[in-house]
This record gives C-alpha cells, sequence and structure tokens, in this order.
C-alpha cells in the first residue's frame, strides 16, 4: 500500500486562489471552503507523517485510499469552475457586441457559481463522512507513527559516481575478458561471444560496461544497447547502426536495417554488447543483424534467465559480492570517499549489526546501495541501524525471490519525503530500460501538479530540478551525462527499482499499465494511463475501463491503435504522444476541448499542422512540437500565457504577437525571416522569463538585426543558454550584450 498525497498538494493553493477574490464567491461559499480548506491541510499533515505500510492496519489503509481519491474528485471540480470562468470572460472580450455580451456573461457566470456552491456542499458533506469514519472506527494516522525521518546532513550524502564505486568487480571482469580473449579452458577454443547471467541487481550491466570500456578501442566499431522485455526492434537496430557507424542514421524498416547492418559490419573487427535480454527469440533476431564471417568481433550478452545465456554462449554466472568488499561498498557509502579509509575503525556494535544487514543483503550490489544511503541519512547508533536491520524483513537470504529486493528497495523508498515518492511513483508510466530525459520529466512533474511554488525561492523548474538530483543522491535513479562528463542530460531506474515503483502505483490505483497482457489495475476508475503494447487481446481500454477521471494518457509507439478518441477524456492534464505516427489514422480532433490540459507531447508524430483549436487550451504549459514539418502555428497560439515551453523546428513560422508567452522560460528554435525578422527579434525582449533560447536564422543577418537582438537581450536578464544559427550569410555580433548575473 502506498501512502501519496494524491492531489493535495496542488489543491490547497487552488483553495486559496478561489478565496483570494478573483472569482467573486458567496459568502458562505466562502465559509464552507475555508472549512474544507482546514480538513485537508489536515488530512495531508496526516498523510505526510503516516507510517509505512507494513506498520498500518487495513482501516488506515482505506482512509488513506478515501482521502486520495477524494482529493483527486475535489481538484477536478474546482478546475472545472475555474476553466469555465476563465472561459466565460474570454468571451466577454470577443463578442460581436459588448451589451449582448455583458448580459450573456453576467448570465453565465451567475449560472457557474451557483453550480460550483453545490459542488462544495456536496464535498464538504463527502469531507465530514471520511473524517467520521476515521473516528467512528479509530483510524490513528495522525498519532500512530513508528517511523520517523530524519533531517538529511549533505555531508552524509555521497554523490553518484561515489556509489558507482567498483568494488570487487576487477575478478569478474577479468573472468569475463578471459573468456572473449583467451578462449574457455575447457572447450579450448575462443569465445566470442559470452553472457553473463545473475539476478537483476547484481551488477550485469554494470559488469559488461567495465568489459566494453576496457576491450571497445580494440576494435574497429562497438555499440551498447538494451533489450527489455518488450523492446522496439527497429528503433534497437537503429541505435546500435548509429552507434558502430559513428553517428551515421539507418534508414527506415527492420530488415533494411538489418542489411544495413550486416553490410557495415562486414569483414569489420566489432565489439557488441547487448543488454537486458528477456526471450530468446529476440537473441536470434539480433544474432541475425552480426556477421560472424571473421575471428575479429566479440559479443557480450546478459540476461536474469540461464536458459537463455546458455543458448546465447558461454555463460557467466555473476557472483555476489564477498563480506568483505559488501562491507567497504556500504561504509564507502555512508561515510563518504574522505573516511572510507578509516571506515573499517567503526564502533564495534555498529560494526556487528552493519554485518547482520549485510548478510541480508546477501551481496546484491543494489541492495547494498539502496540500505546504505539509507543508513547514511540516520544517527551513527546501534539503535538506529537495527531498527533498519528489522526492517528488511526476511532480506535476500537463501532462495531470495523478487519480493525480498522490494522489501529491501522499499526502505528507502519510505525514507523519502512524501514529494520524493509521489515523483518517484511516475516512472511507472513508462516501460523498463527506458531513457528519461531529465527536463521533459521535471516538465511533466509540474503539469501533475506534483512540484508547487513557493515565494521568493526557486522557479518550479529548478525545483524540480532539485527533486531530481534529491532522488539521484538517493541511489533510486541513475544519471547519465552528455558526451565527455558534461551535465546530467537523463536518467534511467533500475529495473528492480521500477518493479517496486510499478507494484505500488498499481496497488492504489496512481497509474494503470495498459500492454500485451491487459490493464495492470483491478480498478476501473483510472486516473493515469499508459499505453505500452498494442498487441492486447482485451480489446482498447475505454471498453473496461472509465475514462472521464483520466488525468495522464502517456502513449508509445506499438500501442498507438489502443489510444481512446480525445472527446472521451474530460480532466486530461498530460498527453504525450512521442514517436506515435499520427499521419496514420490517429486524429487530434477534439483537442480544443482538453481545457485542463497542461502538458501535449507531440514530438516526432508525422503531423504537418496544429488544430486551430490550439488556442482554446489557456492552461497549457508545454507544448513540444520538435521534430514535425508544421509550416505555420496558428495564430491563436499567442493565447497560451501559461506556455513554460514551446519546441518547434526553425522551419516552423511564429505568428505576430509571441510577446504575450510572458512565462516562456524555453524557446527553439525560432525561425526568423525576411518578412517580420526585425518585429519578432523586437517581440523576444519581452518575454522576460527566457532561460533558454535558440535562433535559426533564415535571412541576411546585418548590423540593424544585431542591434535588435542585443537589446532584446539586455532586457532578457534570467537567460542562460543561447544558440544563433545563421543559415544566409553574414556574421553575428553580440558585443553589445551585457550578460546579467
Amino acid at each position: 500500500m502506498e501512502v501519496v498525497l494524491g492531489a493535495l498538494p496542488s489543491l490547497l493553493p487552488k483553495l486559496a486562489e478561489l478565496l483570494a477574490g478573483e472569482y467573486n464567491l458567496q459568502k458562505g461559499v466562502k465559509g464552507r471552503i475555508r472549512f474544507l480548506q482546514a480538513e485537508l491541510k489536515t488530512m495531508k499533515a496526516a498523510l505526510d507523517d503516516i507510517a509505512p505500510p507494513n506498520h498500518l492496519t487495513s482501516q488506515d489503509r482505506i482512509w488513506a485510499r478515501d482521502v486520495r481519491e477524494l482529493s483527486y474528485d475535489i481538484e477536478d471540480s474546482i478546475d472545472a469552475f475555474m476553466v469555465q470562468v476563465k472561459g466565460s470572460e474570454q468571451a466577454e472580450k470577443h463578442g460581436f457586441s459588448k451589451f449582448i455580451d455583458k448580459i450573456l456573461a453576467s448570465l453565465t457566470q451567475a449560472r457557474i457559481r451557483r453550480k460550483i456552491a453545490t459542488n462544495i456542499k456536496d464535498i464538504n458533506d463527502r469531507v465530514k463522512e471520511v473524517q467520521k469514519r476515521c473516528r467512528r472506527y479509530d483510524v490513528d494516522c495522525i498519532n500512530n507513527h513508528v517511523h520517523k525521518r530524519l533531517k538529511v546532513d549533505p555531508r552524509d550524502l555521497v554523490r553518484y559516481e561515489d556509489v558507482k564505486k567498483l568494488v570487487g568487480i576487477d575478478e569478474a571482469r577479468e573472468e569475463v575478458i578471459r573468456l572473449l580473449i583467451e578462449g574457455n579452458e575447457v572447450s579450448k577454443h575462443h569465445d566470442k561471444i559470452v553472457s553473463i547471467v545473475g539476478l537483476g541487481g547484481l551488477g550485469k550491466t554494470t559488469l559488461a560496461n567495465v568489459v566494453y570500456e576496457e576491450l571497445r578501442a580494440q576494435f574497429d566499431c562497438s555499440a551498447f544497447v538494451s533489450v527489455s522485455p518488450t523492446p522496439d526492434v527497429e528503433k534497437l537496430f537503429k541505435d546500435m547502426f548509429y552507434q558502430v557507424a559513428k553517428n551515421k542514421a539507418a534508414s527506415t524498416g527492420t530488415i533494411n536495417v538489418i542489411n544495413e547492418l550486416r553490410e557495415f559490419l562486414q569483414e569489420k573487427r566489432y565489439f557488441i554488447i547487448i543488454d537486458d535480454i528477456w526471450e530468446i527469440s529476440y537473441w536470434n533476431m539480433i544474432r541475425c543483424a552480426l556477421p560472424d564471417d571473421s575471428d575479429g568481433y566479440r559479443i557480450i550478452a546478459t540476461t536474469r534467465i540461464l536458459t537463455i545465456a546458455e543458448q546465447i554462449g558461454v555463460a557467466y554466472k555473476m557472483k555476489s559480492l564477498s563480506i568483505e568488499n559488501s562491507r567497504i561498498l556500504m561504509y564507502g557509502r555512508i561515510f563518504g570517499k574522505e573516511d572510507k579509509e578509516n571506515c573499517v575503525y567503526v564502533d564495534a556494535q555498529l560494526a556487528q549489526v552493519s554485518d547482520r544487514i549485510l548478510k541480508k543483503c546477501a551481496g546484491v550490489p543494489l541492495a547494498i546501495i539502496t540500505i546504505a544511503s539509507l543508513l547514511a541519512r540516520k544517527g551513527r547508533t546501534q539503535l538506529e541501524w537495527y531498527d533498519v536491520y528489522k526492517s528488511i524483513g526476511a532480506g535476500l537470504e537463501e532462495n531470495n525471490t523478487i519480493e525480498n529486493m522490494r522489501k529491501v528497495l522499499s526502505l528507502s523508498y519510505y525514507d523519502m519525503p512524501s514529494h520524493l515518492r509521489t515523483c518517484m511513483l511516475y516512472f511507472s508510466m513508462f516501460p523498463e530500460d527506458y531513457i528519461f530525459f531529465k527536463d521533459a520529466l521535471i516538465r511533466l512533474w509540474i503539469a501533475e501538479g506534483f512540484i508547487q511554488p513557493k515565494k521568493g525561492e526557486m522557479s518550479l523548474f529548478e525545483t524540480g530540478e532539485s527533486y531530481f538530483y534529491e532522488l539521484v543522491n538517493r541511489s533510486m535513479i541513475q544519471p547519465m551525462h552528455d558526451y565527455f562528463n558534461g551535465p546530467v542530460v537523463c536518467c534511467r531506474i533500475h529495473g528492480m527499482v521500477l518493479d517496486l515503483t510499478c507494484s505500488l502505483a498499481s496497488e492504489e490505483n496512481v497509474v494503470t499499465i495498459w500492454d500485451h497482457v491487459g490493464h495492470s489495475s483491478a480498478s476501473k476508475r483510472v486516473r493515469r494511463l499508459s499505453l505500452q503494447n498494442g498487441k492486447s487481446s482485451h480489446g482498447k481500454p475505454e471498453a473496461t475501463l472509465s475514462m472521464e477521471h483520466v488525468r495522464s494518457v502517456i502513449v508509445f509507439p506499438p500501442a498507438i491503435d489502443q489510444v481512446p478518441t480525445l472527446e472521451n477524456f474530460v480532466v486530461l492534464r498530460v498527453l504525450d504522444l512521442e514517436g506515435c505516427n499520427l499521419s496514420q489514422g490517429y486524429s487530434l480532433e477534439y483537442l480544443g476541448s482538453l481545457h485542463h490540459l497542461r502538458y501535449l507531447g507531440l514530438r516526432f508524430t508525422c503531423i504537418d499542422r496544429l488544430p486551430a483549436e490550439i488556442g482554446s487550451l489557456r492552461f497549457l504549459q508545454t507544448l513540444n512540437l520538435w521534430g514535425n514539418k508544421i509550416c505555420s502555428l496558428p495564430s491563436n497560439i499567442v493565447r497560451l500565457t501559461h506556455l513554460m515551453l514551446l519546441c518547434i523546428f526553425g522551419t516552423t513560422r511564429v505568428p505576430k504577437g509571441i510577446r504575450s508567452l510572458t512565462a516562456l522560460e524555453e524557446l527553439g528554435s525560432l525561425g526568423i525571416r525576411d518578412e517580420y525578422c526585425t518585429d519578432i527579434i523586437e517581440e523576444l525582449g519581452h518575454l522576460t522569463e527566457l532561460k533558454k533560447l535558440e535562433i535559426v536564422n533564415y535571412t541576411k543577418w546585418n548590423d540593424g538585426l544585431d542591434k535588435s537582438l542585443v537589446e532584446s537581450l539586455n532586457k532578457l536578464h534570467k537567460l542562460q543558454y543561447i544558440a544563433v544559427i545563421i543559415r544566409s550569410g553574414g556574421e553575428i555580433n553580440l558585443d553589445g550584450w551585457v550578460v546579467g548575473p
């Protein structure tokens, strides 16, 4: 049972907004809202401090679930009211007759306010009933605390690079290299293919990567690709070709890419890592693309299944860490790099309980790192460490199971504050081995309402970044840097951690995953829907699930035929169709009816136009159209005053009036053309929230444009990144630009 806050973090600020006066509510309605606000604050405090599930009674769990579901329904009602009020005001501004508009608007507003008054009364009755039930059955979520979190001492947190310190891997690395280069002593021949097999969390991928980095320079070309349980085979082959061909793109079509791969690798010395194979059929398909005409190639595959490993090649069975290496890994994480030399001299009683913890971790690096991250935030006392030991449960001793690993991983999960737990559960919307782009992930969190503004502090995006890096520090996600160890641009989540989050999210109906086996939640009231596979024999989701409460829909290309029509969604906040081919049938009709939409992801969807109804999405924050051949944006896009990110190709024309998009933080790529180049550059100066800007110039650059651009840039005091690409001659001179602090 996952104790999450539902919509409470985003709902409470909206209640405060209703009381601020803008919505002209009746006095009695405001009184009910104040009551509602006080009750929900108390409920949020209870859920914030609630015990982990193994300490909760069944009644506690029911109460927590009811509060969460209630919060979703309340926010849906409040948002509907706000949308109606804003829509009515917008109609008043654009009517044909001001007098008639004023009368109609007055009647409409009165009807809307009567409806919200009725809704608020009904909501208050539901809240009172939840509280009565709490007292009636002696639910004690607030006082039954057996799990207190300590404040994190930053000196105890070790950077991710230290977490990945490769303790005890030397012997395994040398053995795998020997098998690849020198051969198997039993068979007396060189083994061109070695498979690494073992339980999730043992470090198979890490070992393969260490060998890969050490040997790849000896080969003409190399690649490291992941398969996952339900791979996109064409994408996998394209990724492999892109790496071996040194950034050269492959053609379209699986068979075509396989042929190109074979042709390219023919008579070359190549080294390939195939990570995480779940079915032998996928290996057989991959093997067809890798020629074996010469002795110069080497392949490493990893899998969790021994029978598959034995069919692939010589199987190297991953060994768990020795107790000595386990202790080094744990102490290095707890005490930090600077104290690692002295960590063996910890208090004898502390060493004793830590050895008992390590025995339950059974030498599994992921389990050790996870528990060590938890201990790093605890006091240096035997009692606190012993509490952690007792919480592990059955642990990872002989006959260990995935459930045991979940018990280990869940300790660090429940030690996180509620806002991080909520963000963590969102990873369950994505399939295994998915690579998350940091910025896009944060934008999704913002759209979901997981991140709330703090007065006088960081922006929403900066707050989201702090959440992201805290998850990295807690070893819950694995960061991926850009080239040459630059900044973190992506992340991955370990398969066992994803397994835990999916289990928690499904159990309490936070996320419903629709894949080849149907859907993952027993509830028909879906809040978030992840469409991952189109081969389900259970029909389309709307045939068995209710769509009217769906807040988020994330669709992956194989499942595009499973997407319900947009008119089915009433309260949708997130719609991400990235990579789905929308030119083959699925329509964006009814897009304008998604009045609650905050995030619209249409990256690489093969569309050539954006519906004019886009201007109706007044709360839209993120609009990603990158990778589409859209000639121009609708003129009413300038009405999206909440838009924080607009991502388009430089060839896409933007209308005049973008100065009204005053919330924009990221804009790219903005095309500059002859007919309005000066105007569009001047309008940039009004986008004072911009932090990232990319411009593509298609007109001849001159001193006048330099001057206009400098004048605009000097007004953008928050700008952190700018790129100007000149396509039509001339040179750029920004000497007059005074870069802000």
